[in-house]
């Protein structure tokens, strides 16, 4: 019973870091259905609204619930700018350029982040920090709960704006494509701007719900690698694979921590990558696409 019991243990904590995965991953392929872009920025934007929501929770000593918020907003908005001011430039232009563009923007952002905030970890207090939840016998932590429960509701509430509003409609077409969208009276370059707010919105989120399990440091955005291997394995054009990827790649994760001699667990979304690459290139819910030659 002890032994089934750690293994539940071990999914529960597996799914809660997959959660925090394929949030991050939901940002990658939503830029990149939208724009074709891959953003190898993404985690550093959630490492960015992790250090906003610990200056308005615990400098600003604002409500956890209303720091969460304007955490978000404030990560949104920086998407819009990111986006408006910078990456629109360098839309159609060669992949290779767009790689290094983001890679170069996430060095600035965690050495701004490092100047700003600080280089050491900080974190704050959370209604879910150090208390525990007892299901039938089965003790678990309320933070990765939580952070199950949030990443949820937020696929919930994402769903529900994309298929049942008109923003998230025209969202939808001008992904799917941009001129048909720009001939239907589409704004197609606000909608993008709006797709990377999101995109940053919703790794804020991930940031926070982050915070009660780990401390919010520069490095963290080194999670984005293992995102970019949830987003792979679910199927790059896929949003529900990104999360279930991720989700995947969380629980394999701390199942080899725990069964495999130590080291496994580190590289563990590499492997994943990897075979994934090798077996499936199109991922576990991405479409095959054949070109003629």
């Amino acid at each position: 019973m002890d032994d089934v019991a750690r293994l539940l243990q071990l999914v529960v904590n597996g799914a809660a870091s997959g959660c925090i995965y394929g949030l991050i991953a939901f940002g990658f392929v939503l830029i990149y259905k939208a724009t074709e872009m891959v953003n190898f920025a993404q985690g550093e934007i959630m490492m960015l609204g992790g250090f906003a929501a610990y200056t308005f929770i615990h400098q600003f000593g604002l409500n956890y619930w209303v720091g969460f918020g304007l955490a978000i907003a404030a990560t949104a908005a920086f998407g819009f700018l990111l986006d408006a001011v910078i990456l629109r430039r360098v839309i159609g232009q060669p992949q290779f350029a767009v790689v290094m563009l983001t890679l170069g923007l996430a060095f600035i952002f965690r050495a701004a982040a490092g100047i700003v905030w600080t280089y050491d970890s900080v974190g704050f207090n959370t209604p879910f920090t150090n208390k525990t939840v007892n299901l039938g016998g089965l003790v678990l932590g309320q933070d990765n709960v939580s952070i199950i429960i949030g990443t949820l509701i937020l696929c919930l509430v994402l769903y529900l704006f994309f298929s049942r509003t008109r923003l998230g409609v025209a969202m939808q077409a001008a992904s799917q494509n941009q001129l048909a969208a720009y001939y239907m009276g589409i704004p197609v370059r606000r909608i993008f701007s709006l797709i990377w707010a999101i995109s940053a919105g919703v790794s804020a989120v991930a940031a926070v719900l982050l915070a009660p399990v780990s401390l919010i440091d520069v490095n963290m955005g080194m999670l984005g690698f293992k995102a970019f291997a949830a987003a792979v394995l679910g199927g790059f054009g896929s949003i529900p694979g990104a999360v279930i990827g991720g989700v995947i790649v969380g629980v394999v994760e701390q199942l080899s921590g725990y069964f495999l001699p130590p080291g496994f667990q580190d590289v563990t979304s590499n492997i994943v990558l990897l075979g994934v690459l090798i077996l499936r290139p199109q991922g576990l819910f991405g479409a095959t696409i054949r070109k003629r030659v």
